[in-house]
């Protein structure tokens, strides 16, 4: 049996450096392409999505310890979550969290029996319940950390196997770069040709739920244009992919600061294109350079909005050295 996660007991920083701990990095996303379709009979949509992957990122500082002499074999998480500022603290138990739960399933999948805790430290600088993917990318950041420090090969069969059971978003992060997806938005169809160039997202106060926005959907459904579609499964890179998510009126319904940031957008100079990533509630806007992006990030910020000036890349969730 599995022990409650230890949600109360912090975790210090200075505990993860040496042997028994690793940093891993969640990387951002955002959907160049989102098609949502007709819900299937498992309550999931039909959905082709283009992912692509951003340098901005979440860290997870993940160690092991011993949890107790007792021999039951159980496993106990603590986890630290530290927001960055400007960011909501997250209204997340943290047995809840994702982080949590994808540990205690990957223990269960490998039936892994010791008496040990893994203790976490995750410093969140993507904001949640923004269309980002953060969540999903802590979770397959946690399942890379934890696939290391049990020894398990990083191709293990069952590490995917455990991210599909938590959630549509999460196997793309064990792979990153940029991929087109069908199925219920989960099933790999091929990878694309990344890109490498800025972009700044901007996000209004509040968010939206996916489900409501699946919701909202429902009742006022927007089609693809076929052209669209077609164009995408037919890209052979990042940059041949149309901008398009039919989710953003929906969204727009439910928080209508969105359409306040897509106006913004277009008649932003340093922007050249706009689109709201997943259900929201961010807007990523590309640029043709760097200056160009930071121009735009302290356009909004100055709106009273949250922005960041990042770039496309090929990140996934991954091992990196601790410093």
């Amino acid at each position: 049996m599995l022990a409650a996660a230890r949600a109360a007991q912090k975790v210090d920083e200075a505990a993860f450096g040496g042997p028994g701990a690793v940093k891993v990095i969640a990387p951002a996303k955002v959907n160049l392409f989102l098609g949502i379709g007709d819900r299937r009979p498992d309550g999931y949509h039909e959905a082709l999505s283009v992912m692509h992957a951003l340098t901005m990122h979440d860290v997870l500082r993940m160690r092991l310890a011993p949890a107790g002499s007792d021999g039951s074999g159980s496993l106990s998480v603590a986890l630290d979550c530290r927001v960055a500022e400007g960011l909501p603290p997250l209204d997340v138990p943290p047995e809840d969290n994702i982080v949590s739960r994808a540990i205690r399933r990957l223990a269960e999948a490998v039936g892994r029996n010791e008496d040990e805790q893994v203790s976490v430290l995750l410093e969140k600088r993507i904001p949640a319940e923004a269309g980002l993917g953060g969540g999903s990318s802590d979770a397959a950041a946690a399942l890379v950390g934890l696939a290391q420090l049990w020894g398990l090969p990083a191709d293990d069969p069952r590490i995917e196997e455990v991210a599909r059971t938590l959630g549509a978003d999460v196997p793309f992060f064990l792979h990153g770069g940029c991929a087109v997806l069908d199925g219920a938005g989960d099933a790999l169809v091929r990878e694309l040709a990344p890109m490498g160039s800025p972009v700044v997202l901007v996000k209004p106060a509040g968010g939206v739920s996916t489900a409501a926005a699946y919701r909202a959907f429902d009742e006022h459904p927007v089609p693809v244009d076929p052209r669209d579609r077609d164009a995408a499964l037919a890209a052979a890179s990042a940059q041949d992919v149309p901008l398009c998510n039919n989710l953003a009126a929906a969204s727009e319904s439910l928080l209508p600061a969105l359409a306040d940031v897509r106006a913004w957008a277009e008649v932003c100079p340093e922007v050249r294109q706009a689109l709201m990533s997943g259900s929201g509630s961010a807007v990523f806007a590309l640029c043709d350079t760097f200056e160009a992006a930071g121009r735009a990030a302290a356009q909004a910020r100055m709106r009273g909005w949250w922005a960041h000036a990042t770039m496309f890349g090929r990140a996934r969730a991954a091992a990196v050295p601790s410093r």
